[in-house]
């Protein structure tokens, strides 16, 4: 009984671990569109302020030209973390799960353990019964 306990702790301890990798996991992709969004509006800003909105034009904004490299690298950041994700919200899944079996594994036993304690009960009631019933004895 002990060391179910323990398993059952160990299990939702895991389950929490693999909660928060995927909660990290989620704020880091929502910070880097997040951040690609502001540089957007930076690029259209300073696109508009210059009047040239062609990257490709010789005279575009080197600021505008670095802001899109940052941006373009936040979302591909944001897509490699989309698949770690994936995986996380797998691997929670799985710990969820391995973790209800335990209970159940728990409950069970416990549903056991009553029982037989109720038929203890009752067996003592019984016999003290049967020698209420019968005097003299």
């Amino acid at each position: 009984m002990k060391s179910r306990e323990t398993l059952l702790r160990l299990k939702r301890f895991q389950v929490d671990e693999k909660r928060r990798r995927v909660s990290q996991i989620e704020m880091m992709i929502a910070e880097f569109h997040r951040m690609a969004g502001d540089l957007d509006r930076e690029i259209q800003n300073e696109e508009t302020r210059a009047g040239i909105s062609d990257p490709a034009h010789f005279a575009y904004p080197t600021y505008a030209k670095a802001a899109l490299g940052r941006r373009d690298n936040l979302r591909q950041s944001a897509d490699n973390l989309q698949g770690q994700l994936e995986e996380a919200k797998g691997e929670l899944q799985e710990a969820f799960e391995e973790m209800k079996k335990v209970e159940i594994l728990e409950d069970r036993e416990r549903a056991s353990e009553r029982a037989a304690d109720a038929a203890r009960d009752q067996a003592m009631m019984d016999s003290i019964g049967l020698r209420s019933s019968r005097p003299g004895i």
